[in-house]
């Protein structure tokens, strides 16, 4: 989604706007407006919503691409990979060392973080700085290997999720990036975190360092080494029943 930021000039100036008049109809600050016209702030939908009301025009009109698709934003991964992390605003800003209003306005998507701030806010949340700026490259692979894993066509993942057929098949073939509430509609019908999609694969060590230490533990009982032991020893054809039954039992599950 790009913000057209001349457009709104435009707009503002032929309804006889000064920016001073058109920051104050939609509640915003003169130099934040001002960046956003001259394109070097990209402004949040909110904000968007703000200014389309101010200026009595369709949102629409003030960006290119759809709003309703307009992709997971830099601020809203952020926000998923905190949240799955259980930490707070503070408790992240704290770890990055940045301050908390700082880190609000990079997850209300109202300024962009140098790269050295990027860096920090990974390594706070453990993830790399690709989970964070590349990850819509593999998101339509991941959403589709699951969708295949659980033995679901696009028009009945679509059905459940309450999207249309054609924009699965879209994210899928990494035509559209998802917004944050389709994303969360289709990571909540196929049981899993909405941080799936946008995470790196994990090695197994990585994995095992995350685990509570009750997980840890159960992992290692007598029980579950012999039924790892049992699965290492099966051919592909055993293998493929047990994978059919685990998907038949998830779809089971989701009805």
């Amino acid at each position: 989604m790009i913000v057209k930021g001349e457009h709104i000039r435009t707009l503002r100036e032929e309804r006889g706007y000064t920016l001073q008049d058109l920051a104050r109809r939609a509640g915003l600050s003169l130099s934040y407006l001002s960046e956003i016209e001259r394109g070097s702030k990209r402004p949040s939908l909110k904000t968007i919503d703000k200014l389309a009301a101010a200026l009595n025009v369709a949102k629409t009109q003030l960006i290119d691409g759809d709003i309703g698709e307009a992709g997971l934003s830099l601020g809203e991964k952020i926000r998923l990979l905190r949240t799955e992390k259980n930490l707070s605003l503070q408790e992240l800003a704290a770890k990055a060392d940045i301050s908390f209003s700082y880190l609000s306005e990079i997850e209300r998507g109202t300024v962009y973080p140098a790269l050295s701030t990027l860096k920090r806010i990974a390594q706070a949340l453990d993830v790399s700085v690709t989970n964070l700026m590349a990850a819509e490259s593999s998101l339509g692979q991941r959403l589709r290997a699951l969708r295949e894993e659980l033995g679901l066509t696009q028009a009945q993942l679509a059905s459940l999720a309450g999207v249309t057929a054609g924009l699965i098949g879209q994210i899928e073939q990494g035509k559209v990036q998802p917004s944050l509430k389709t994303l969360e509609k289709l990571a909540q019908v196929m049981g899993v975190s909405p941080c799936h999609f946008i995470m790196e694969p994990m090695g197994v060590e990585q994995i095992l360092s995350l685990m509570n230490p009750e997980l840890r533990e159960l992992l290692l009982h007598p029980h579950v080494q012999a039924v790892l032991s049992l699965i290492c020893n099966l051919n592909e054809k055993e293998l493929q029943f047990i994978l059919n039954f685990i998907q038949l039992f998830k779809r089971s599950n989701l009805g």
